[in-house]
C-alpha cells in the first residue's frame, strides 16, 4: 500500500527526509513510496516497514529510530525529533518521516487504513465503565448468538473470533493489534463486534479510526487514579465519556450520579436503563433467587422492552448489567423469548462464578480486587442472608498500598469471617502484602487467619465450610496464573478446587 493511501483520513502531517519538508517532485515520489507492513513494535521491523514511534509511560518509541532504520523501515510515524548518529542520518536519508502531533493519533487512523477499514463491515458495540464491562459484554455476545448472529468479543479475559479464543493481555489492546483483530473478525464471517472501552484506551486513542453503532456506559467510581493512569476522578470521568462522541447511539446507566458528567458534550442519540421508572427501559419487581450451591435474581423488565428475566448471578448489579444486554439487543431484533432463554444460562467465567464444592455452602470465584469491588460484592452477598459470609482474598505487589488498607477494613466490616492470602505479589515480599491487610483488617473488629499460600488458603476455607455458608475467592477471578518475580506460574483456582476434591475423595 502506497503512504498516500494510508493518509488519506489523516488531515495533519508533515514528511519530511533529514527534518527537511518534502515538496514538488520529492513529495510525489515519497507518497508513492510502497509500504511493505506496519508496527510498533521495533523488534519487528523489516524491510520496507513502517514504523510508529510511540510515547509510553516506560519507553519512547522514538529512542529506537535508529534500530528500526538499520533494519530497513522505509518510514517512520514521528511526533518530536529523532537522535540519529551521523552514519545513520546518511542510512536515513532514503527514509520518510511522518510527523503529526499525536503519534498515537495517527496510529489508529494509519492502522485503520491498512486493514481496509474493517469496523466499517461490522456492527460495533463498546461498553465502558469501572464495573460490569466484562459481565455485560459477555451478556450481549450470548443474546445475539442465541438468536443467530455471529458475534466476536474483546475484552479483559481474551478476545474470541469464532472458535479461536486467545488470551488478552490489555482490556482494550492498542489500536495497530485492534484494527487487525476487525479484519479477522471480517474475514471470518462475523458480523457484530461487541467489546470492553477501557478509559486508557479512549485516553491513549486506541479506538479512534472508527465509529461505534452503540456506545455503552454501566457506571463509574474512583478507579485507574494515580501515576500512568489518570491524574483524578474528574479525569477518568472525561475520558470515559469520549466514547459518547465516538458512537451513534448512546445506551447509559441512568441511575448513576455521575452520568451527566460522563456524558458533557456527547454527540450521540441517548437512551437510558435502570432500577427507576425515569428510565427508558427499567426493573420492577426484582426477586432473590437463592437455592444450595446457587444464587441469582429475577425481574421484569419495563418500558422499551416488557419481558421476564432470571439471571445466575446474584445482585441488583446483576440486573443492571442484564437491563444493559437488554437495551443493546433490541437494536438488533432479539425476540424477548430469545433474550429471556439466554440470560438464564448466561454465565462469565471469574464474574462471581458459582463453582461446584463439597459441601452445603456456596463457593463463588470473582475478579474483585479494589475496596469498591469488594465492597460491592460483599454487600449483594449479605442480601442471601448467609449463615457465615467468607471471604478469602489477597492483593496485588507493586500497585497502591491504600489499595491493602481500604480491601482489609471491608472485608473486616462485611465478611463473617476474612482469609488473608496472596494474590500477585509480582516483585515484593507476601507477608509485606499481607501485613498492609491485616492494618486494615484491624481497624474493624473483623475475624481473620493469614495463610499466605493460595492454595493451602482455599483448602482451608472448603475444610471449614459450613450449611448456608457463602465462600468467595476475590481476586483473581478469571485469572489462571499467579505473578511472582516476574514468572507467572500456573495457577486456575478451578483446577485446585477440583484436586481438593480429589484428593478428598469428593470428586
Amino acid at each position: 500500500m502506497k503512504i498516500r493511501t494510508l493518509l488519506e483520513r489523516l488531515s495533519e502531517y508533515t514528511l519530511e527526509r533529514n527534518g527537511t519538508a518534502l515538496e514538488g517532485e520529492a513529495l510525489d515520489e515519497a507518497l508513492d513510496t510502497v509500504i511493505t507492513g506496519i508496527t510498533n513494535d521495533s523488534r519487528t521491523v523489516s524491510e520496507g516497514c513502517l514504523f510508529f514511534c510511540i510515547p509510553g509511560a516506560n519507553r519512547d518509541g522514538h529512542d529506537f529510530a535508529a534500530q528500526t532504520v538499520n533494519a530497513g523501515a522505509a518510514a517512520l510515524v514521528v511526533s518530536h525529533e529523532v537522535n540519529l548518529s551521523e552514519a545513520e542520518k546518511n542510512k536515513a536519508a532514503r527514509v520518510i518521516l511522518i510527523r503529526v502531533p499525536d503519534a498515537r493519533y495517527a496510529m489508529a487512523y494509519l492502522s485503520a487504513a491498512w486493514y481496509g477499514y474493517p469496523a466499517e463491515q461490522l456492527r460495533t458495540i463498546g461498553v465502558t465503565g469501572t464495573k460490569g464491562k466484562t459481565t455485560t459484554t459477555y451478556l450481549i455476545k450470548s443474546i445475539l448468538e442465541a438468536s443467530g448472529r455471529k458475534v466476536g468479543l474483546v475484552g479483559t479475559i481474551e478476545t474470541i473470533i469464532g472458535d479461536r479464543h486467545i488470551p488478552s493481555a490489555n482490556t482494550t489492546p492498542e489500536s495497530i493489534v485492534l484494527q487487525k483483530t476487525f479484519r479477522e473478525m471480517v474475514d471470518a464471517g462475523i458480523e457484530i463486534l461487541v467489546m470492553e472501552v477501557s478509559s486508557q484506551a479512549l485516553k491513549l486513542h486506541r479506538t479512534q479510526g472508527f465509529v461505534f453503532d452503540i456506545g455503552v456506559f454501566t457506571n463509574i467510581s474512583p478507579d485507574h487514579i494515580g501515576p500512568n493512569e489518570h491524574v483524578d476522578f474528574e479525569e477518568y470521568m472525561q475520558c470515559k465519556g469520549l466514547l459518547f462522541r465516538q458512537c451513534h447511539i448512546g445506551i447509559v446507566n441512568g441511575d448513576d450520579p455521575h452520568t451527566a458528567q460522563v456524558l458533557a458534550g456527547h454527540t450521540c442519540q441517548m437512551e437510558t436503563f435502570g432500577l427507576t421508572p425515569g428510565n427508558g427501559l427499567w426493573a420492577d419487581h426484582l426477586e432473590l433467587i437463592h437455592k444450595p450451591g446457587e444464587l441469582g435474581i429475577s425481574f421484569d423488565s419495563e418500558g422499551l422492552v416488557r419481558l421476564h428475566a432470571e439471571v445466575p448471578t446474584p445482585g441488583r448489579f446483576s440486573v443492571y448489567n442484564a437491563l444493559c444486554a437488554i437495551a443493546v439487543c433490541r437494536h438488533f431484533d432479539v425476540s424477548k423469548e430469545k433474550i429471556e432463554s439466554a440470560l438464564r444460562t448466561a454465565h462469565v467465567k471469574g464474574r462471581i462464578e458459582m463453582v461446584k464444592g463439597s459441601g452445603d455452602y456456596t463457593l463463588l470465584i470473582d475478579y474483585a480486587h479494589n475496596a469498591v469491588a469488594l465492597e460491592s460484592l460483599l454487600t449483594t452477598l449479605r442480601e442471601y442472608h448467609p449463615h457465615r459470609l467468607i471471604c478469602l482474598f489477597g492483593c496485588g505487589g507493586n500497585r497502591s498500598r491504600l489499595r491493602r488498607f481500604e480491601m482489609g477494613e471491608v472485608s473486616g466490616r462485611l465478611a463473617d469471617f476474612t482469609i488473608i492470602t496472596s494474590d500477585n505479589p509480582r516483585f515484593e515480599e507476601p507477608m509485606d502484602i499481607i501485613a498492609d491487610i491485616v492494618t486494615g483488617m484491624k481497624k474493624t473488629e473483623g475475624r481473620y487467619v493469614t495463610i499466605p499460600d493460595r492454595r493451602e488458603a482455599i483448602r482451608y476455607a472448603m475444610d471449614h465450610g459450613e450449611t448456608g455458608d457463602i465462600i468467595v475467592l476475590a481476586g483473581k477471578g478469571h485469572e489462571d496464573y499467579q505473578e511472582i518475580r516476574g514468572v507467572k506460574y500456573p495457577m486456575d483456582e478451578r483446577v485446585i478446587i477440583r484436586d481438593i476434591l480429589r484428593e478428598e475423595g469428593k470428586a
